[in-house]
């Protein structure tokens, strides 16, 4: 028991990474169980945005041998595809730079392997468990961490957020044969804890828009991806995400 908690529990994020314009005022949440998390929010500069460039996400000190070049790249294609769906439902996206937006921009800060060996043993572990709890091996899981933050059209920053989280030893978490599977799935929580961190507290969600500003990521649902979930209990990200190649156009650095 003490093994398997102690196994769940993700790192504590650490700001100052440098990606963010500043870390003045971030304070650690508490009613967040299985992430790590530090924001800052300022209700007055945030209710001003309404629209906003979502600048693509890019690499911030990370650093993996293990992982290439193409698995980082469908890492980051799938946190720009899961922030523009998430930040769509509170805010207008515009689907290029506008001098009149606000930006949002995303680094990745920490990306860890999923270890495939344990995922194949969890795999078939579960296939006897009903239900959408999930159990992994102890020290076989991946990791996702990054840093955002919503800057007014002015260059001010309205809100930021540091998080970081692990795959879970029992959770939803599905086991993968890809090294970026955890990374991969993780980037759907953070883009709600991204879009729910940014937007003001009385911001209300919105409709989808259509058409959807977000159609260039790719589709909202994968359903070919959930069928293979249920057929091998797997997660696949080939199968999961959308584009694999990051969006034309750019945020400030």
């Amino acid at each position: 028991m003490a093994a398997t908690v102690g196994a769940c529990a993700t790192a504590e994020v650490q700001p100052g990474s440098g990606f963010l314009s500043t870390y003045e005022g971030l304070e650690p949440r508490t009613d967040v169980v299985r992430a790590s998390v530090l924001q800052r929010r300022n209700e007055t500069l945030a209710s001003t945005v309404a629209r906003i460039w979502v600048a693509p996400a890019e690499l911030f000190g990370v650093a993996d041998p293990a992982l290439s070049d193409d698995e980082q790249q469908m890492v980051l294609s799938e946190v720009d595809r899961q922030l523009c769906y998430e930040l769509s439902e509170r805010f207008e996206i515009a689907e290029q730079q506008d001098p009149q937006a606000g930006t949002v921009r995303v680094g990745v800060t920490h990306i860890r392997a999923t270890h495939q060996a344990g995922s194949a043993a969890a795999a078939v572990a579960n296939f006897f468990i009903p239900g959408p709890i999930k159990v992994r091996t102890p020290g076989g899981m991946g990791g996702l961490g990054a840093e955002a933050e919503l800057l007014t059209p002015d260059g001010r920053q309205a809100a930021a957020i540091v998080w970081r989280r692990d795959a879970m030893v029992v959770g939803t978490d599905k086991p993968s044969l890809s090294r970026i599977g955890d990374a991969h799935q993780l980037a759907e929580p953070l883009g709600d804890m991204v879009a729910d961190a940014l937007a003001p507290e009385d911001r209300e969600t919105r409709a989808t828009p259509s058409p959807d500003p977000c159609r260039r990521f790719g589709p909202r649902i994968r359903p070919e991806g959930f069928i293979a979930g249920i057929a091998t209990g797997l997660y696949q990200p080939e199968l999961s995400g959308g584009r694999s190649v990051k969006p034309e156009g750019g945020g400030p650095q």
